[in-house]
């Protein structure tokens, strides 16, 4: 069931879907509000590239921070600008949740390393290990010790910032789940990536590639829904409507 919230939601879009992921399936934002059950009347859509600006954190209920085909470390000016908003939002303990791009996004702005993973891509579906600190964690303390999530990026959060957890991790990449505070938490994994999306992606990444050393077609074969990590996103929602709750 959608929540009702006293504030909207916020979407930071941080980049476009390729065109034939849009077709099928919509561009970032939609991809959230379909995987996160979100009530789209109660979604605020801000595109950072197209020039948009949010407003200060303390309107809205919470935010989610996309993924992009751009770069954290290119420090264009809408991505330093979100950067700083972020920055603000946790003087207040906004809820927010970010993923891939908005995962690095989030860590940088709080003060980690980001850059390009020195083993490359990841992509596909893969196994996610939850760290012993997960035990504790109020969005993620139902998963199992592991998962399955999917995955598409070159960069990388490369040393966390000093006041993150680590709660996941994966065989290629060590943070996979980051916790910031009580109300902020990131994923590098797509949790709003379904099957059908990935299946959609994989032969267009196998397109773009400047080499061969990654067999998108065998990943292909792997793909598939991953629930319990499109759960993280139903449960930080779901979050929502409850702390609006106990506010009213």
């Amino acid at each position: 069931m959608s929540q009702t919230y006293l504030k909207p939601l916020l979407i930071l879009q941080t980049g476009q879907a390729p065109e034939p992921i849009r077709a099928l399936h919509g561009n970032f934002p939609q991809m959230f509000i379909r995987q996160g059950n979100m009530d789209s009347q109660q979604v605020v859509i801000i595109d950072l590239q197209a020039g948009e600006r949010p407003e200060p954190p303390q309107h809205y209920a919470g935010a989610v921070i996309t993924g992009s085909r751009s770069m954290v470390t290119e420090h264009l000016d809408w991505s330093e600008d979100a950067a700083d908003w972020i920055r603000q939002a946790m003087l207040i303990d906004l809820p927010m949740l970010g993923a891939c791009y908005g995962h690095q996004l989030m860590a940088y702005a709080l003060g980690g390393e980001i850059g390009y993973h020195p083993q490359g891509i990841e992509v596909g579906t893969e196994a996610i290990e939850l760290l012993p600190e997960a035990a504790k964690d109020p969005l993620i303390s139902t998963l199992p010790a592991h998962f399955s999530a999917n995955l598409i990026h070159l960069q990388t959060v490369l040393q966390p910032p000093a006041c993150a957890t680590v709660l996941a991790k994966s065989a290629h990449d060590p943070h996979q789940i980051l916790r910031y505070g009580p109300n902020a938490i990131s994923t590098q994994f797509h949790p709003e990536f379904s099957a059908a999306i990935m299946k959609t992606y994989l032969p267009w990444l196998d397109q773009q590639a400047e080499d061969d050393s990654v067999d998108y077609q065998g990943k292909l074969q792997n793909i598939s829904d991953t629930p319990l990590s499109q759960s993280l996103l139903l449960n930080f929602v779901e979050s929502l409507g409850k702390q609006r709750a106990l506010a009213g």
